[in-house]
């Protein structure tokens, strides 16, 4: 594997003093590589690409049969000798092979490098030797060898039966299956759609959304949600895969267990197909001498901005410097030779970065993000690299001081990191006393919204010299998903967060880190799942960070449900006050996650600070005295809390409930609706379920997580700052949304039918045609777009629906308002 270098370069490399076949030996021919190599040769450097493989670009080789590539981040320029657009996986391979016979890259393929190691005691150059034998030295090395050997397994009994796969290279391959496909990313979406022509798909999601794939990826995989022959089942876990005995050829092999929102299920499947990526080949890399971060089997190489790791001289390029789209990788592939070469390197996404970081005055690109590094903790976990990619979707801003970044109850979504000066967060005690929590530098705010969907708990304002970092949702979730430091500081700071503001604001610091030196411990309940029963041993104590749960007794023989406990509050206490068993049962009402701090630190912090005790028993025989009317009350309270919950109040933000005791059934809800919305109603008064006298008409409940957003093509359904589900303009009436809401509020009809009458004067002097009813004639073939309840949004008063009830039946409320306030927590 010594060829004749070719020395014809134009340029002075690193290192150049160092006797070496080559200048540079890039490790790899994926995206990075091949680009490294076309620029190399270009510059007329002395090089070498060795390739594993007996072809090039192993893991785009490896993607299924008619794939489509991608050209994403769309906004970030090309910068590369290889030339790459959006196409078919077929093309693009044809023309890379074209290109590199065209330019001549020195290419060699069987060559699969199995150390990597600097001569002389680390003052020389590198000595590469390969599987085959074959060695070669050069001054500087570019590893661009992706992930690809290390695909992560299931994890479960059964991943490794039969006809469970981790793979797929043609989806015609198999027709007429049930095929379980799982995976959140790219790879898996593409399988799924690419299977659900000739099978029928369940695509598991563990999350409930897509946060890690592309976007045109994910329009793809909602607008297919609707087919027959594709079901997404978010927020599921894998419980088991069993081998069903003596199936026949044709008939489903494997039994697929699951655990979703409603709890465990099975599904018999013909094959299970498992797209859960890689991680790093961190063995092999540290055996060159790379050096990782943190132990995290996430974590990729500390790398500086010139992609140059520990080790001088060995630059990582690529997904192995968590950098997987192939658009950034060939980037980094042309720049890191520019750097070798000596030349100056202006990178790809400067331009982008500098334009964001403009009302910060003169700074650099490279002041400002040293400035975030260093000022923001919980971006300490994330490389040079990994913060520019993440600032790219993030914006900074420079509040003056006193301004409101969001208000309480505003339904935003966003996360705010203090890069420099301060916040003050607004909150009322339990005695409604006004106080204020200020929050410095390198703190973060705004992670309720984010996690629970929940409206915002607080008022923020921003202090003087505030410089705020925003991330949307999406992106961040993004990052808690890959980067494990970053999701194990959200959970902290959470449970921080709980402690100081509502379960123990009294505590010194050295308390609190006392409560959490037993961990936090994550736990996600289905619908119907108990956290834990009346009569079991207390545990530890439960932070509802997102869902509900009911909390019940049995009274008299019958399981009674007392109280019903949102998102940011807390369950468990009583046990951890009197050292007795749990005294009630808590349920999750709606798919429920929980932050528990186990029992042990828990109690010792409550014998070590009496003053937090004392007023944790004075709530706790608050609630205790209340449940004593309350249990004399259950026979019928519970059933109808219990029924509330069944007919999923639990995750609703503003339920329409109407009191039928007062209800003369005039439909001037209905009308009212209809005459606010251009004559179609987003009401159906008689329809609904009943309990004894409350009745839950048909209309938009403004869920924490509308399952309508979830598939909506266009992206036309959003919440508003103000908390409504919105439909806008950009509906192409395609119905997904009303298939997906499982409470039938979401209808299809023609957006903008003839004025209809005015209820007003219809009402008070009967002029004018009744509303709700058509007048003159429209286009019965006009396109049906989707209308929902949108809370009268724009109209003074508040919902038309509430406002034209002449008794006072109809109430547009909050679930925690509606039903009976906390009582014993167990």
């Amino acid at each position: 594997m010594r060829p004749t270098p070719n020395n014809s370069q134009t340029a002075k490399p690193m290192f150049a003093h160092l006797t070496a076949d080559y200048d540079i030996a890039i490790v790899g021919s994926g995206p990075a590589g091949l680009s490294a190599a076309s620029r190399a040769q270009e510059l007329g450097c002395s090089y070498v690409l060795l390739e594993a493989e007996n072809h090039a670009s192993d893991t785009i080789y490896k993607y299924q049969k008619g794939k489509h590539v991608m050209a994403e981040p769309g906004f970030l320029p090309l910068r590369s000798g290889m030339s790459f657009e959006a196409g078919k996986r077929e093309a693009i391979l044809g023309t890379w092979d074209t290109q590199l016979a065209q330019q001549g890259i020195h290419i060699q393929y069987k060559k699969k490098v199995s150390t990597i190691q600097k001569l002389n005691g680390g003052e020389g150059p590198f000595a590469l030797a390969c599987e085959d034998g074959t060695q070669c030295t050069a001054r500087t090395v570019i590893l661009g060898i992706g992930l690809q050997g290390n695909i992560r397994t299931i994890g479960t009994a059964g991943d490794d039966l039969p006809n469970v796969q981790y793979t797929l290279n043609d989806p015609d391959e198999f027709q007429n299956e049930t095929i379980v496909v799982i995976g959140a990313g790219d790879a898996a979406i593409e399988n799924a759609l690419g299977l659900m022509s000739k099978n029928t798909v369940l695509l598991v999601n563990r999350r409930e959304e897509f946060a890690r794939c592309k976007e045109g990826n994910l329009n793809l995989i909602l607008a297919a949600d609707s087919n027959d022959d594709l079901k997404i089942l978010y927020n599921t876990s894998t419980v088991r895969i069993e081998e069903i005995a003596g199936a026949t050829d044709n008939a489903p092999s494997l039994r697929y267990v699951y655990k979703g929102p409603d709890g465990e299920r099975t599904q018999d499947v013909h094959r299970i197909i498992a797209r859960l990526g890689a991680t790093p080949p961190r063995q092999l890399v540290e055996g060159f001498g790379v050096q990782f971060p943190n132990s995290d089997p996430n974590a990729v190489p500390a790398l500086s901005e010139t992609y140059e790791s520990n080790v001088p001289g060995l630059f990582i390029v690529g997904a192995l410097g968590g950098y997987p789209l192939i658009k950034q990788a060939m980037n980094q592939g042309y720049e890191v030779v520019d750097t070798i070469m000596g030349l100056p390197v202006v990178p790809a996404d400067e331009p982008l970065l500098a334009d964001k970081f403009k009302s910060l005055g003169d700074r650099s690109v490279s002041e400002v993000l040293d400035l975030i590094a260093h000022n923001v903790p919980v971006f300490s976990g994330m490389t040079r690299l990994q913060l520019r990619e993440f600032m790219l979707e993030s914006a900074v801003l420079k509040p003056a001081k006193g301004q409101v970044v969001f208000k309480k109850n505003d339904y935003t979504s966003t996360f705010f990191s203090i890069v420099e000066g301060s916040v003050d967060i607004e909150l009322v005690d339990k005695q409604g006393k006004p106080f204020t929590v200020n929050l410095g530098q390198g703190q973060y705010f705004g992670e309720m919204g984010l996690i629970s969907g929940r409206r915002r708990t607080a008022t923020v304002r921003a202090g003087a010299g505030c410089v705020l970092v925003e991330t949307p949702r999406k992106a961040m979730l993004k990052l808690i998903a890959s980067v494990d430091s970053v999701r194990k500081t959200i959970d902290e700071v959470f449970v921080r967060r709980a402690i100081s503001m509502y379960l123990a604001p009294s505590l010194e610091a050295t308390a609190v880190e006392k409560l959490l030196s037993g961990g936090i411990d994550v736990r996600r309940y289905a619908k119907g799942e108990v956290l834990f029963k009346d009569g079991d041993e207390a545990d530890g104590l439960y932070l509802i960070r997102r869902g509900s749960v009911a909390i019940s007794k049995v009274i008299a023989g019958k399981e009674m449900v007392l109280s019903y406990v949102s998102a940011g509050n807390y369950v468990g206490e009583m046990a951890m006050l009197n050292n007795n068993p749990r005294s009630a049962t808590v349920t999750a009402a709606v798919m429920t996650e929980a932050l528990v701090l186990p029992a042990g630190p828990v109690r010792t912090v409550l014998d070590e600070n009496p003053q937090w005790r004392a007023a944790l028993q004075l709530q706790v025989s608050k609630r205790v005295r209340s449940n004593i009317f309350r249990e004399d009350q259950a026979y019928r309270d519970s059933d109808l809390v219990r029924f509330l919950m069944q007919e999923g109040l639990g995750e609703a933000t503003d339920a329409l409930i109407i009191d039928e005791n007062l209800c003369i059934q005039c439909d001037n809800c209905e009308t009212a609706c209809a005459d606010t919305h251009d004559g179609t109603s987003r009401l159906d008064r008689s329809a609904g379920p009943t309990f004894q006298n409350i009745h839950i008409p048909t209309s938009c409940r403004h869920c924490e997580h509308p399952h309508c957003m979830k598939d909506c093509p266009p992206d036309a359904i959003r919440r508003n700052e103000h908390g409504e589900v919105m439909i806008n303009d950009s509906c192409i009436g395609c119905g997904n949304c009303q298939r997906n809401c499982p409470y039938g509020v979401i209808q299809m009809a023609v957006k903008a039918p003839p004025k209809k009458g005015n209820l007003l004067t219809w009402l008070l002097f009967g002029l004018g045609d009744k509303p709700g009813q058509r007048v003159g004639e429209y286009d019965p073939n006009a396109i049906k777009k989707a209308v929902k309840c949108d809370m009268c949004h724009g109209s003074s008063g508040g919902p038309a629906c509430v406002r034209a009830c002449p008794t006072g039946a109809a109430i547009r409320i909050s679930p925690e308002q509606f039903l009976i306030k906390p009582s014993e927590t167990a």
